[in-house]
């Protein structure tokens, strides 16, 4: 008797048909059962012909626009109904042990929300690209082990404040309790906003080193534009606001506000300022302002999630915020 399938694997992509020809191939080579679907953000390049062709049995949801990563995810979770989700980058390349492994650990570990891959650099794989996300000062996420060495310490398991949503396999039934994904992000912090959320609810998040994913770091989105440097920000304040302690909160949106004043006086007696697109007055007021418009959903959203914590705000950000 053929054993059921536990894990659908989401694959989300725009006018990413030069890179997802390794990452559906990837998926082929997987030593377990699962499904697949990939989510087409409205692509006009040929996405459609390469999935048509080359990946028949995949199946396909597409979009009328770009939702981009969040959006995609959010839009394909009421199609997934298996008990395991998968996330991979359409930028990226899985082992073919990178789900079996992955599933190993939620099988193992019913505490476990979601497990988080070993990422390497697609040219580099000698050097990590992420073995997880860190919570660092200011609530920012952080790529844990980015740069470093493949080795000690990462070659050992262990518990991670978060997950990448480039290469992850999480509980289906948890992700969806705790709210899913929010559409909302765009793109950036999504991942993080989740984890946070999967904390509060009561979860624990597992670094596997035995599930191992090559990743073509940022092919599919430039870390350097002003397009990152908006949402990176944003999104960030917005997770605060919907996750972290009330005055933790309030106090980010603050210093944001007052780093963006100081930036006046700086230019008004014309001191050096770097040519980073996250100092540009511009974009920070933006910033601002989309944070604004947003606040009164995401403080919605924040009270639906106090109506089920089973961690406190205050004990998540104690033992993560910073470590």
């Amino acid at each position: 008797m053929t054993e059921p399938v536990q894990v659908t694997v989401l694959v989300v992509t725009w006018q990413g048909a030069d890179l997802l020809a390794d990452c559906l191939a990837s998926l082929d080579a997987q030593t377990i059962r699962h499904e697949l679907l990939v989510v087409d953000n409205a692509s006009t390049d040929s996405t459609r012909e390469l999935l048509a062709t080359d990946f028949p049995t995949a199946q396909v949801l597409a979009l009328d626009s770009n939702t981009r990563f969040a959006g995609g995810v959010a839009a394909a979770l009421p199609r997934v109904h298996t008990p395991y989700v998968a996330l991979l980058n359409n930028d990226a390349a899985a082992d073919p042990h990178w789900l079996q492994r992955s599933v190993d650990v939620l099988d193992q570990h019913i505490d476990v929300a979601a497990v988080t891959a070993r990422m390497l650099f697609w040219d580099d794989p000698s050097r990590l690209n992420n073995a997880g996300v860190l919570l660092v000062r200011g609530g920012y996420g952080a790529d844990r082990g980015l740069d470093e060495p493949d080795g000690a310490p990462y070659d050992t398991p262990q518990e991670v404040f978060g997950f990448s949503g480039g290469a992850a396999v999480l509980r289906t039934d948890a992700v969806c309790d705790a709210g899913g994904m929010p559409a909302e992000f765009f793109l950036y912090y999504e991942d993080t906003d989740l984890a946070w959320r999967l904390r509060l609810a009561g979860w624990r998040i597992r670094y596997e080193p035995g599930a191992v994913v090559r990743h073509r770091h940022a092919a599919s989105t430039d870390k350097r534009s002003a397009m990152f440097a908006f949402y990176n920000e944003r999104n960030r304040l917005l997770m605060l606001l919907r996750c972290a302690p009330a005055g933790f909160a309030a106090r980010q949106v603050a210093r944001f506000c007052l780093t963006s004043a100081s930036l006046v006086l700086r230019r008004a007696m014309r001191h050096q300022i770097p040519a980073d697109p996250v100092f540009r007055l511009g974009l920070r007021l933006r910033v601002l302002a989309a944070v604004a418009r947003l606040t009164p959903w995401a403080l919605g959203q924040r009270r639906a999630v106090g109506r089920h914590l089973v961690v406190s705000r205050r004990a998540v950000a104690g033992e993560w915020l910073g470590r």
